[in-house]
Parts: C-alpha cells; structure tokens; sequence
C-alpha cells in the first residue's frame, strides 16, 4: 500500500512538472515579440534577425549537446530529410517575422497558432486520413475567429495580404511537425534533429540576406542582448521544455497547453507595445483557441460522446 501511495506522489509529481514545461514551453515562444520588435525598430530587417536567432540557438544547443554527451553523428540518409525540415521551419519563422509588418505581433501569433488546422488538412489530403464532423466544425470556427480578427463591420480590418503571409507560417509549420511524424528521423533525438534544423536555417537566412543588403551588423549593445534573448528563450528553452513536456504528460495535454503562445503574445503587445485590446481580437482569438483544442482532442471528444449516447439509450 506504501508502495502504491509513493507511486501515486511520483506520477502527481510528474503531472506537475509537466504542466510546468508545457506551459513554460507556451509561454517563452510566446515572447518573439518581445525580443523582435525593438530589433525591427532600429531597423534591422528580418532576414538578418532570423540568421542571428538560428546561428546563436545553434551555439547554445550544440553546448548543451556537448555537456551531455550527446552525439553528433547522423545517417548520411538524413540529410535530405533534415534540409527540406530547414526549409520549412525557415519558411514558417519567416512569413511569421514579414507578418510583423502588416498586424500587431498578437495577432499574426494567433493566425500562426493555427497551424493544427492546417496538420489535420495535410493528413486529410496527403495521406488519406479520415477525419470526423468535430475536426469539420474545428476548422469553421478557426475561419470565424480569423474572419472576426480580420472583418469589422462588414469591412477588412487587417492587409489581406498580410493575414495570408501569416497563415502561410502556420502551413510551413504544420508542413515541418507533419514531415517529422512521417519521415524517417521520426526517431531522432529532439536536440540532434532541432540543431541540424536550425543549421541549415541559418543557412538558407545567410543566403536569402545576401541577395538584398547582405547580412546587417548588429546596431548595440542592447540590440546583442535582444538577439540572444531571442535564441535561447523562445528558441531553445521552448524546444527543451516541450520535450520534457511531452516526457512527463504526453503530446496531447502538451499542445492543449499551447494556447498560451497567443495569450503571451497578445498580453505582450497591450502591456509593453501599447497594442490595443478590443472585443474582436478577444473573441477572434478564443474561437481560434477553441477550434485548435478540439482539433487535438477530437478523438476524446467522439469517445465520450460515444460512450454518453450508449449510457442514454441503456
């Protein structure tokens, strides 16, 4: 019996840890804004920012990886797979950054928090996978809470050119989880295969900004420190935690969690932007929100109402 009550602690314990790491995880990519806007503001272009955010997240991981004597080494099969990964993660973190121009940095978070919509799509239509009337009315009501972000009587609000950047974030993203899931580096250690990923996104953002202006230096001292925040809060530490996340409460309750991205997001831009906060943006992201949590909790949802129907018929 004392053997059971310890087990019982230990599990409540890691149930703890888990929310903790899961909303952590949440939180910390949350504050992008926090660290990007004031970059952008002494004008650097998003290009080279994304080039030092991945160059420094590369440095600190492949010092954490060192410490625990994790290896390096991967299958020269991989390669392919972990370039067209870059491509993606590149892809996402880029529309999301352009997005920052057109919308406050809450909003175009909370498109980009869309991105289950468009995993469950990917799977409908690349591989065949059922989907059910719960996923049907998910995906309605994320085009409600966009249109309610977007549309304010009658008239559009926001760049629709803007608003389609953003969402194009969301694909790249949904592209990057769907290709991991798939693909045969499913089995990769999440530091190792988050490290090559962010080698060649740094990469491909040194090659994008040398087709403009070439890389820009670094205008301060502040700025130096901006950078850095950058890479290691919302860039690693969030990479780290959600795998700890996902250890101590699984993926499921993990990305349930992951409505705080917007939340922060959001909570950033009015407290330290000056953003406003109006009754469109609360409902347009609640109703995003909601559709993105019944995305992931679809199969729970048919269960249980299931196993209601079968409890009201007896």
């Amino acid at each position: 019996m004392f053997a059971a009550v310890l087990a019982k602690g230990k599990k409540m314990n890691n149930n703890l840890k888990g929310f903790a790491y899961g909303i952590a995880t949440s939180a910390t990519f949350g504050l992008i804004p926090l660290f990007t806007l004031p970059l952008m503001a002494k004008g650097m272009q998003f290009d080279s920012i994304l080039f030092y955010r991945f160059l420094f997240a590369s440095i600190a991981l492949i010092g954490i990886m060192a410490v625990k004597k994790e290896s390096m080494r991967i299958d020269k099969r991989d390669i392919p797979v972990l370039i067209l990964l870059g491509f993606f993660y590149t892809a996402s973190a880029m529309f999301l950054f352009w997005g920052y121009n057109f919308m406050s940095a809450g909003i175009a978070t909370t498109l980009h928090f869309t991105y289950p919509i468009f995993v469950t799509l990917v799977m409908l239509v690349f591989f065949r996978e059922k989907t059910s009337w719960v996923t049907l009315l998910a995906i309605c009501l994320a085009i409600c809470g966009v249109a309610r972000l977007s549309i304010n009587e009658g008239e559009m609000k926001l760049s629709a050119l803007g608003v389609f950047i953003v969402l194009l974030s969301a694909v790249g993203y949904a592209l990057y989880i769907t290709t991991v899931n798939k693909s045969r580096v499913h089995n990769m250690t999440g530091r190792k295969l988050t490290f090559y990923v962010f080698i060649v996104s740094t990469l491909l953002f040194a090659v994008k900004a040398s087709t403009n202006e070439g890389i820009q230096p670094i205008p301060d001292a502040v700025s130096v420190v901006n950078l850095i925040l950058l890479a290691v809060v919302p860039t690693v530490i969030s990479n780290i935690t959600l795998v700890l996340a996902v250890h101590n409460i699984g993926g499921t309750l993990t990305a349930v969690l992951g409505a705080m991205e917007p939340v922060t997001a959001v909570f950033v831009g009015v407290l330290v932007f000056g953003e406003p906060f109006t009754f469109n943006l609360a409902t347009g992201i609640l109703l995003i929100i909601i559709a993105v949590t019944m995305i992931i909790l679809s199969k729970t949802i048919q269960k249980s109402l299931r196993n209601l129907r079968r409890t009201l018929i007896r």
